[in-house]
């Protein structure tokens, strides 16, 4: 089955969570299908749900008799010993033929090079791909089609598309995130819960009250984005030159798949086969009487803004098919002496002998702290490529400042997590021109490998990048990556694992207050349109940051100067305690994110962490002294087994 305008085919395709809803699913009004197997994909929640190897064989003959496409998500990230588990399973997957797989972690590429196999690969959403760069890169690995980023508007997808060549596919209707893909680190970091691995345990849709300058605002669920609906703007979609059109879904029940695929199934026909006579709505009322929340356009028009917030049965749990919430508010686990001593013992266990003396790097947020980072000595400063308001971005002048300054210290130039063609452009300008006195780049995303790998300055791995296990850091190093910084989100034996199995240079986030969400929504948009309901000071921060805040504490919030929002950690990530042991694990550097701290806080933090380097802190002391500047300390994803 196959669809065409203009000689451009388009695809609806639409998701199955069990073999039945799959048959179903199959005989309507779509023409290809997703859903995942037994292991490895986004959907690993619920019991019952994904298919056996036996279905997915049986999935696979029944579509292609009906000449109707299926593909199977292999969309999680890895473990070291999910790799193990990969190759057997890619194998089998190699020989069943689907007509694709969808992937997030650069470890199945890599695997796909090595066992030589032939399955077609696609780019999950998870791989947040949002530029031109991005998509030549995958191309150039052997990808066939890119799931946009979910940020993404018709028209940029447009421009992608047409200079790419790459088959385009688009989310068009369901639940989505109100973070940007892969870049969101609360569930394991609260819960051990990765949202990356197919577990996310959906803080985005606690009940939250928000507060700034002293006042409280009525927000009530103010990450909890609609459902996309794109139904009344297929001649768009169409028009935009995506190939796919994709509905979310792997959870819902098949009457309401199959009526979903008729009526998008359906329109679309009417239209190709009447452009101009064609009624966007024939079937709008009866898709809005039966939806889980309320709809929006999401990004495909442009930033939606407070719009794209729901209200609808928030806090109910009446649109899962569990009925019931995934999680209530939860703090974040207090660092503990138990927990403390549970992971010297294994970390001890894991060490590989390396003798690396690691070095100390610091990220910082303005010219007040890189100064006391070069006065310090540091061995590395990193300049964020975001910098949080109300500092500014760091300018051509400071960077020479700096540069003349340093002394033996490296310094590192950043880039914003989603790279536009703007920021490209902007870059390219600011690295072809006269040599910088910088030491390297710290690189966010896959195009900016391959745009910026020959310009002479050496390139590290940012922590969003989401290295989980040896084969997607050697890929990275392939390409010529320099150090990786290791996923934020790996549990103790998977960070086990992976440091002691990884020879490659490796850094560690060992402190501070690191970004758990990165969004393109604002949230100091309530601020500014909604009137307080009372008055209250923030707990730890001033009450110029804007706070989300539940009974069970308080996650500041700062903007860029992007106007895109970072939710951090409420507590202070701290692994101080267990520095010496993952020295023997020959981690290359350990980082202090110093973005929020003041100079005088930053200096001791600093200098803690430098005598834990040297062995000269306060051996019978858990933290040396330390003490927490916000809500307390926490060993974040560590904390679980």
């Amino acid at each position: 089955m196959a669809r065409y305008f203009n000689g451009k085919e388009i695809e609806l395709l639409a998701p199955a969570g069990t073999f039945e809803i799959f048959e179903a699913v199959i005989q309507s009004a779509c023409d290809a299908v997703y859903f995942g197997g037994p292991v490895l994909n986004m959907r690993m929640m619920r019991k019952g749900y994904n298919l056996s190897r036996g279905e997915i064989v049986k999935a696979l003959e029944t579509a292609h008799k009906l000449d109707k496409k299926v593909y199977v998500t292999v969309n999680n990230l890895f473990s070291e010993e999910d790799v193990e588990e990969a190759r057997e399973y890619l194998r089998f997957l190699d020989n069943a033929r689907p007509d694709a797989l969808i992937v997030q972690d650069m470890a199945v590429l890599e695997l796909i090079r090595e066992m030589e196999l032939t399955v077609p690969v696609h780019a999950s959403v998870m791989m947040n791909v949002h530029n031109l760069e991005m998509i030549y890169a995958l191309r150039d690995l052997g990808v066939s089609r890119v799931v946009t980023s979910r940020e993404m508007d018709l028209q940029t997808a447009k421009l992608l598309g047409q200079r790419s060549g790459m088959e385009l596919e688009y989310f068009i209707h369901g639940d989505m995130c109100s973070v940007h893909g892969a870049n969101c680190y609360f569930s394991s970091q609260v819960f051990g819960m990765s949202s990356n691995r197919g577990k996310c345990m959906k803080p985005c849709r606690w009940d939250y009250r928000i507060k700034k300058d002293g006042y409280v605002f009525p927000a009530e669920y103010p990450l909890a984005v609609k459902d996309m609906f794109m139904y009344e703007h297929l001649p768009e979609l169409i028009e935009s030159g995506i190939t796919s059109f994709k509905i979310e879904g792997r959870m819902r029940d098949k009457e309401f798949m199959v009526s979903l695929a008729n009526s998008y199934g359906e329109a679309i026909d009417r239209y190709i086969e009447d452009p101009l006579g064609f009624d966007r709505t024939v079937d709008s009322k009866e898709l809005y009487k039966n939806r889980k929340r309320d709809f929006s356009t999401a990004y495909a028009f442009g930033r939606p803004g407070l719009s794209n917030i729901n209200r609808r049965y928030e806090g109910t749990g009446k649109f899962y098919s569990t009925g019931k919430v995934f999680s209530t508010p939860t703090a974040e686990r207090e660092l503990s002496g138990n927990r403390v001593m549970q992971l010297r013992e294994r970390l001890s266990e894991a060490a590989c002998g390396k003798q690396v003396r690691p070095e100390l790097a610091v990220r910082v947020n303005n010219m007040e702290q890189a100064r006391l980072v070069l006065e310090m000595g540091v061995e590395n400063l990193y300049l964020p490529g975001e910098v949080f308001a109300p500092d500014l971005p760091f300018t051509k002048q400071d960077i020479k400042e700096l540069g003349a300054l340093k002394g033996q210290t490296r310094l590192y130039l950043g880039m914003p997590r989603m790279m536009t063609e703007l920021h490209f452009a902007q870059f390219d300008h600011l690295l072809g021109g006269e040599r910088l006195p910088i030491d390297g780049l710290m690189i966010t995303n896959l195009g900016a490998i391959r745009r910026f790998r020959n310009t002479g300055y050496p390139m590290i791995g940012d922590v969003n990048l989401n290295v989980y296990n040896h084969l997607s850091a050697g890929l990275y190093a392939g390409l010529g990556l320099d150090k990786l910084t290791v996923s934020p989100e790996m549990t103790m034996e998977h960070f086990a694992d992976f440091t002691s199995r990884c020879g490659l240079p490796l850094e560690v986030v060992v402190h501070g207050t690191p970004a758990l969400m990165y969004m393109e929504h604002d949230l100091f948009e309530n601020t500014e349109v909604m009137e307080p309901i009372g008055e209250e000071d923030n707990l730890y921060v001033s009450n110029d940051v804007l706070v989300l805040k539940t009974d069970k504490g308080e996650n500041p919030v700062y903007r860029d100067q992007y106007g895109r929002n970072h939710l951090l950690f409420s507590k202070e990530l701290c692994y101080l305690p267990v520095l010496e042991e993952m020295k023997g694990l020959g981690i290359a550097s350990f980082r202090i994110e110093g973005a929020t701290y003041s100079t005088s806080q930053l200096r001791v933090i600093i200098e803690a962490y430098r005598n834990a380097i040297n062995g000269s802190g306060v051996k019978d002391e858990l933290l040396g002294g330390l003490q927490p500047v916000y809500a307390g300390f926490t060993l974040g994803s560590l904390q679980f087994n």
